[in-house]
């Protein structure tokens, strides 16, 4: 489960066109822990998980990896 929510945060990053960077200041974190999301190392407080999911329009369930849409 824990490499499939960084590989989709790394691909709606991507998606968005965002650098790390961005993706950081829109998410209110250093570049630092988007780059440790996406490798795997450490992962996003619920809070942050909710942000993204409302930011970027997507369902919990397909970041944590429970449904593919």
């Amino acid at each position: 489960m824990e490499e499939i929510i960084a590989q989709r945060i790394q691909e709606l990053r991507k998606e968005k066109r965002l650098s790390q960077e961005e993706f950081a200041k829109i998410c209110n974190v250093k570049q630092s822990c988007v780059s440790k999301w996406e490798r795997g190392t450490t992962f996003p407080s619920l809070e942050t998980v909710v942000f993204i999911c409302h930011t970027f329009k997507v369902s919990s369930d397909y970041l944590l990896g429970l449904s593919d849409y």
